[in-house]
């Protein structure tokens, strides 16, 4: 302390300050050292730190713990004496479980004069928070009318210099910190009064004091349009959610709160609000990793005492936390990252408070706040998001810029395009175009391009074993052909690959032979196909065949086998059988076919009992046998045979009946006449029926027919005159006949 003595002389007293006993905070954190109006000495205070997290739970400025699951938006901080124009801060709830039971922070709002903030929780999965300014969305850092919004690890924080005032909140917890001296005995809502006396805690919108926290939280509701369900007036709140009566199994994630990696924080913030909140979110709103909430919360209130707890590593796959590519996750950070644009008391100012989040990598910094862009050395940071060196010169936006220290940092004027000459494109196939400059994207030249279709060139016809090849000269763009020789053998017409077989004719065997060396071409090797045709029995070699160099095998007789034996057979003739005298074998060549057939004699039915002993004999043919046949009454003989008619025949035999036998005949004298009295008769059928039969005929196809019958038998008398006797046998033998042929095949 000065005193002004006499004769312009100053006195130096020095202030001597007791150090004042140690309080008790009745949130149970440390308290603060704090000085006095003389700022020589100072005091302790408890400062007004007011938390929420999760579903909700709060603990008020005084540390007095409670859960509030209303849906509505509500008061957390007002004045109850107006010291400050408009200053207030507001939490907007909503139900956050699909029973509408529990709910969670949404948004939190601060208002302080003209100025209205929202920062609200746009999805929680991954967590994305959006900052409004008068209901406009703003970017970050934002510094206006004595309020600043920036980010800050995890944290999006308000403050107020002004009020000392620091709101943070990070889509699942806020954190609201007042300074005792401005707000001591002065503060109303969900948290509390910050009298440090917990008794008072409980105040409702009367100003009652209540002794359930959850029923003056209710008294606070906010009127909002958004939610016309909410009402200004109190109302009963919401039944609580208890876990007491049946203790669910909670999540492991909570027992992390009660063990070694939370120790050295428990004796500077007690954690059994922290434990308890979150056993309740992991028992009512289980699956969704709420209880995360939690933990973070503990652990940022242990940074803000100095203590750094690394808890996420050991859960990062319940509690992840997402960084952009530029920048890795810190457990404890600085709350405010340097920057370029820092001065080294800024950076000691904010050393000491730490925080978990996303920051620049060991050995980089932040270039400027609001810009993420995290550099090795300082210098310049445009829109582009690169960083520069100082002194780099570099193109952006087609103007020529220049890092440069102090001032704005980039300096830029328009790019200037070098001249580019007159391009004349006049050779075939080329037309001009205009095109960004690759080595100068801000300017345009004009270069020469090919278009294939504007080439009036044609390829040759260069014929069989030639190629056309077309090349397109250096500088040009329209082919220019040539016949090129190709590597086959040409012939007949065709081309054939090397060591292929060559189609010639059929007294050849040719192939192309592949070229010898480089200069030569593949040829055609031709050698005489070797003949050495043996022809099969009753064939014939015929050289004088057109297309055939060593002849065929043309047959000249028919060729069968009899009794294993090959027989050769002219055509017309004829062969009988060695074995069969019944059977004979013919050859008949019909429009140059061979064919052969076989024939079997049919014979007359012979009884060789009806004959006279020693009369049987071989007819000419040496197959049929006849005899004299012994007298026998004219009867009905039963026969089997086979049925012929028009080249069908039937199947098998059939039963067939005809008359045989001998009847009265005689040549006598006659007085009475004067001549020769005969008498003939003949045995003939009397009675007939017709029978049916199926015929199979050489085409395939079958015929019914009718066949005659003999039934009865008889002698009939017929005219015995010389000639009539002649006639009458023949016209007898004749209508015989012509029955048999009916009946016989």
């Amino acid at each position: 302390m000065a005193r002004c003595l006499e004769n312009n002389t100053v006195e130096i007293i020095e202030l001597k300050c007791e150090p004042p006993p140690m309080i008790q905070c009745a949130s149970g954190r440390p308290p603060v050292a704090v000085p006095d109006d003389d700022l020589c000495c100072w005091h302790w205070e408890c400062d007004c730190l007011c938390t929420g997290w999760g579903d909700p739970h709060y603990k008020t400025f005084d540390g007095t713990y409670y859960s509030y699951q209303g849906n509505c938006t509500y008061v957390l901080v007002e004045e109850i004496q107006q010291t400050i124009d408009n200053f207030g801060v507001y939490i907007d709830n909503y139900h956050c479980d699909a029973r509408d039971k529990v709910s969670c922070p949404r948004t939190i709002i601060v208002t302080h004069e003209t100025q209205e903030v929202q920062i609200k929780s746009v999805s929680l999965a991954p967590i994305k928070v959006q900052v409004l300014v008068n209901k406009k969305i703003v970017s970050l850092p934002y510094k206006k009318y004595g309020v600043k919004i920036y980010q800050s690890g995890i944290n999006y924080v308000v403050e107020i210099p002004e009020l000392e005032a620091n709101i943070t909140y990070n889509g699942l917890a806020f954190s609201i910190k007042l300074p005792y001296r401005l707000f001591g005995n002065n503060t109303q809502g969900q948290c509390g009064t910050c009298t440090n006396n917990q008794l008072d805690d409980c105040r409702s919108r009367s100003g009652e004091i209540l002794s359930n926290c959850e029923i003056m939280a209710d008294s606070w509701i906010v009127h909002d349009p958004n939610k016309p369900h909410c009402r200004t007036q109190p109302i009963t709140p919401p039944p609580l959610l208890k876990t007491t009566t049946s203790p669910c199994k909670y999540s492991p994630l909570c027992d992390i709160i009660n063990g070694r990696t939370f120790q050295k924080c428990h004796g500077a913030i007690p954690p059994k609000d922290f434990f308890q909140a979150c056993v309740f979110d992991s028992c009512n709103v289980p699956n969704t990793n709420i209880e995360c909430a939690s933990l973070q919360s503990y652990a940022l209130l242990c940074a803000d005492q100095g203590i750094c707890v690394d808890w996420r590593s050991q859960v990062m796959e319940s509690c992840p936390i997402t960084c952009p590519s530029h920048k890795v996750y810190k457990p404890c950070g600085p709350a405010v990252e340097a920057t370029c644009q820092d001065s080294e008391d800024d950076v000691g100012r904010t050393s000491q408070i730490m925080l978990e989040g996303c920051f620049c990598p060991d050995g980089t910094m932040l270039h400027e706040a609001g810009v993420e862009v995290c550099v090795e050395k300082c210098g310049c940071v445009g829109p582009d998001k690169v960083p520069r060196q100082f002194g780099e010169i570099f193109i952006f936006d087609c103007q020529d810029c220049i890092c440069r220290e102090g001032g704005s940092g980039i300096v830029c004027e328009e790019h200037k395009c070098i001249k580019q000459r007159n391009i004349a494109c006049n050779e075939e196939g080329f037309y001009a175009v205009t095109q960004i400059n690759p080595n100068d994207p801000c300017c345009n030249e004009t270069v020469c391009r090919c278009d294939a279709s504007l080439c009036t060139t044609q390829h040759p016809n260069c014929g069989l074993g030639f190629d056309a090849v077309g090349t397109i000269p250096e500088g040009k763009c329209c082919p220019v052909y040539q016949c090129v020789r190709k590597n086959v053998c040409v012939h007949g017409g065709a081309e054939y690959q090397p060591n292929s077989p060559v189609f010639s004719d059929k007294c050849q065997s040719c192939v192309c032979k592949a070229s010898v060396n480089s200069t030569s071409v593949p040829s055609v090797s031709c050698e005489h196909v070797p003949c050495n045709v043996q022809c099969e029995a009753g064939f014939a070699l015929k050289t004088d065949v057109k297309n055939e160099c060593c002849g065929v095998c043309q047959q000249t007789h028919c060729v069968m086998k009899v009794d294993g034996v090959t027989k050769l057979l002219n055509p017309g003739e004829t062969l009988p059988s060695e074995t069969d005298n019944c059977t004979m074998y013919s050859c008949t060549k019909i429009r140059n076919q061979f064919i052969t057939s076989t024939s079997h004699i049919s014979c007359p039915r012979f009884y060789e009992e009806d004959c006279v002993p020693g009369t049987v004999e071989l007819m000419p043919n040496g197959c049929c046998k006849v005899c004299i046949e012994q007298k026998t009454a004219c009867e009905v003989k039963q026969f089997k045979d086979y049925i012929s008619h028009n080249n069908c025949t039937s199947s098998e035999k059939v039963t067939v009946q005809q008359c045989e036998g001998s009847c009265g005949t005689y040549s006598m004298y006659s007085a009475k006449a004067n001549s020769m009295a005969h008498k003939c008769t003949c045995c003939q059928e009397l009675q007939t029926s017709e029978r049916p039969v199926v015929l199979h005929c050489s085409d395939g196809t079958q015929v019914n027919h009718q066949y005659l019958f003999v039934e009865k038998c008889g002698c009939i008398n017929t005219d015995c005159g010389l000639s009539s006797n002649k006639r009458a046998r023949r016209d007898t033998h004749r209508l015989r006949r012509s029955k048999l042929n009916h009946s016989l095949p």
